[in-house]
């Protein structure tokens, strides 16, 4: 599902995206990837994908505190919901695994309910 490359792919697709700003690689490698898209100045997506230990992060960030997130660590998933984002959801919907993509949906959902 999530591999570097496809994550690559799906950046350069929300580059087009009317609500980023700007996207930023941070860390770009055979294995590993780290990004951030921009939505606003204090207000974006970290993203994190290890290829080697089958990791990925997604977090929604606003100021410098994860306000959404869902990750997956050894190919196990979980989220940390919008409404308690220190907590880990391992519900059914919780461990539901989510391409880049998915969870932008996700959170352009968030920002048009509260934002």
């Amino acid at each position: 599902m999530n591999s570097v490359r496809s994550l690559v792919n799906e950046l350069e697709y929300l580059r087009q995206m009317e609500l980023v700003d700007s996207i930023q690689l941070i860390d770009y490698g055979k294995y590993t990837l780290k990004a951030r898209i921009f939505i606003y100045s204090d207000l974006f997506i970290q993203v994190y994908r290890n290829d080697k230990f089958n990791t990925t992060n997604f977090a929604l960030i606003l100021g410098n505190q994860r306000i959404y997130g869902r990750d997956e660590l050894g190919g196990e998933w979980h989220r940390h919901p919008f409404d308690a984002p220190n907590t880990h959801d391992c519900s059914q919907e919780g461990q539901q695994s989510v391409t880049l993509l998915e969870f932008w949906e996700e959170v352009e959902q968030i920002i048009e309910d509260n934002f």
